[in-house]
């Protein structure tokens, strides 16, 4: 067999045609294990390209076995396709999702160039089939001829239009390779044009600039490696070989194997360094698998990607890192030695674990607890970063104060968590150069804009506060830090420490059922669902409960229970129900309940200006 790297578009820049056996499977890939993946290949590359990242490594996207067919003269030659014909496949149908998009924004030149890598052209014996690069196997042909021949994004969805049976609650699925069309189509609408408000990257350059960019990216940042089999090579023994069920390496496992078969050509006691500085990675608590998006990795896969990160300021895809880590260390040798690179690691993994599993004694327990609680992990490369720059205790409080009003004000105001991985990254590279000082941080949160950076000021920290529906826009374990944190600033020195055998509950003041037992403000009955439907918009009973409802989801409305009450109590009258919340409760946020006599929507507006002013004390911008 003959063995080479070649970049993608070079399988396809040739005239032949990679035909795939009628014995093979149908096309199967979909959008959660392949699709997304691949996509999320491409777009790293994609964006690479876009901010000129220098020396970057190249990108292989797997193997593929290729076999020569015996084919008449005159015609195209054909090459049978043994192995990863889902792949390319794929890569067809991302060419012609790339193509039309191009079309839809005028780059007719760039489109054309397209074609080129989808169709041979020029003389052929058998037109009708020779003139595509692939040939799917029978049952795939038809929806594949048709996505590849389209033209155009409006022609696949006429052709395959969305179609549902008689009393169906779902569309019918299309077709698999012309699903795969429209979700390459729609990813890169989103990267190159933006979505939800956000802008694409580098959008000030002009669209057709950003693509051509790109394209030239498929061309020379992702390869494949080519196995071609000889006369004598029997291809089902190879692709049984290439397809055996053996249990992958992950990535610490290919950094530790890198890292220590150089400290062994140095000359280093493998034993004792072993020993010193990576026997540590062997814990339990290192191998525990957690979760990572859609998929489980171990913590020492997950510090390894965040370490990284920090050290380069980049994005680091846990299935780019090996390839990325050693590319780093050959490109920026950022250590004298393996031993200050073994040392540097297990010093960092020692930081890392702090902001995991932090101790309650830490300076940055309260930082930890937050993000844990709200599920932020990409500002771990910062906080890496600045552990390792060994500042004071005061200096890492008012950080972490800093951070977490950052995160908090934002969460309340309902802006996204897209962009952080960009914004604290960018960060990281900024306080690297400049110093790692609390003030400079609030300066550049401070001077973030739009709604993917904005740190919210205390006008729009304030109305989101007091009238957004926050019960349904945060989960219980976020509401329950938030009022933990709230009770805290009731207490003294002197009070008693308060603690939790479990997680405490979120309850309604006013409940969600309240309906029954709880007349409007003029002493009518609220409305149901089907009432409303039909009532005027200016009913004052329809008025009424729509306010209610709103109100009755804020802040304001909301408190911290130890005990959850049961559904018979929580749905009682305001005489019958503030007796039984301080059964279930000794926290001081609730005393202040007992004074009141009423709870209507002024009170529920009282109460949640009171908190919103301990809570401007709390999260200062």
């Amino acid at each position: 067999m003959d063995v080479h790297k070649t970049p993608l578009l070079a399988i396809f820049d040739s005239k032949q045609r990679l035909e795939v056996p009628l014995f093979q499977r149908q096309y199967v890939w979909n959008e959660e294990h392949q699709w997304l993946p691949l996509w999320e290949d491409i777009e790293r590359k994609f964006s690479e390209a876009l901010e000129a990242r220098e020396n970057a490594p190249i990108h292989f996207l797997g193997a593929m076995v290729l076999d020569q067919k015996q084919t008449p003269t005159g015609h195209v030659v054909v090459r049978q396709v043994i192995d990863v014909q889902q792949r390319l496949t794929t890569l067809q149908i991302f060419l012609a999702a790339y193509r039309d998009f191009c079309k839809t924004q005028g780059c007719e030149a760039l489109a054309s160039e397209c074609q080129k890598f989808l169709f041979n052209t020029g003389m052929m014996a058998n037109a009708e089939v020779d003139q595509f690069k692939v040939w799917p196997t029978q049952l795939d042909r038809s929806q594949f001829i048709n996505v590849i021949s389209a033209g155009s994004h409006e022609e696949v969805l006429k052709r395959y239009p969305l179609r549902r049976r008689p009393y169906a609650r779902k569309y019918d699925p299309r077709p698999r390779m012309v699903e795969a069309y429209l979700f390459f189509f729609d990813r890169l609408s989103s990267f190159f044009l933006g979505e939800d408000n956000e802008s694409a990257l580098k959008f000030e350059l002009p669209i057709a600039t950003r693509v051509d960019e790109c394209f030239q990216t498929l061309r020379s940042a992702l390869m494949v490696v080519v196995i071609d089999l000889q006369k004598d090579d029997d291809p089902q023994v190879i692709f049984e070989t290439l397809n055996a069920r053996g249990e992958p390496l992950l990535p610490a496992d290919l950094l530790r194997n890198y890292i220590f078969f150089r400290a062994n050509r140095d000359g280093l006691d493998i034993e004792a360094v072993y020993a010193q500085h990576w026997s540590g990675f062997d814990e339990e608590f290192w191998r525990e698998q957690v979760s990572q998006g859609r998929l489980f990795r171990p913590r020492s896969d997950l510090f390894m990607q965040h370490f990284l990160a920090s050290r380069q300021g980049q994005d680091i895809p846990i299935k780019h890192l090996y390839v990325e880590y050693r590319h780093w260390l050959e490109r920026a040798k950022p250590f004298p030695s393996v031993e200050v690179e073994l040392a540097t690691l297990a010093r960092q993994r020692e930081e890392f674990r702090r902001i995991i599993a932090p101790h309650e004694s830490d300076i940055i327990f309260g930082l930890c607890s937050f993000l844990d609680a709200f599920d932020i992990r990409t500002v771990y490369p910062l906080l890496l970063a600045v552990l390792d720059a060994s500042l004071a205790d005061s200096e890492l409080a008012a950080i972490s104060l800093i951070l977490e009003s950052y995160f908090l004000r934002r969460a309340v105001c309902n802006l996204g968590t897209k962009n952080y991985n960009r914004i604290f990254l960018t960060l990281t590279r900024s306080l690297r150069k400049d110093g790692f000082q609390a003030e400079r941080i609030r300066e550049l949160l401070i001077g973030q804009t739009g709604d993917s950076g904005i740190w919210p000021d205390d006008a729009a920290f304030r109305e989101a506060w007091l009238n957004k529906p926050l019960f349904g826009l945060l989960n219980n374990p976020r509401l329950v830090y938030i009022y933990t944190r709230l009770n805290q600033t009731y207490m003294s020195s002197k009070s008693e420490t308060v603690a939790f055998p479990v997680q405490p509950s979120i309850e309604h003041i006013m409940p969600q059922s309240w309906i029954s037992e709880w007349p409007l403000p003029d002493g009518t009955q609220g409305m149901g669902i089907m009432e409303l439907w039909d009532a005027e918009l200016d009913d004052p009973r329809a008025v009424g409960t729509r306010s209610r409802d709103a109100a009755l989801q804020t802040l304001g409305n909301l408190t911290l229970l130890s005990t959850a009450l049961n559904s018979s109590q929580s749905n009682f009258g305001w005489d019958r129900k503030r007796p039984e919340m301080m059964k279930h409760s000794l926290l001081p946020i609730n005393q202040m309940l007992l004074e009141t006599e009423a709870w209507d929507e002024p009170a529920i507006l009282n109460r949640g200006q009171q908190l919103f002013e301990r809570a401007l004390g709390i999260w200062k911008r």
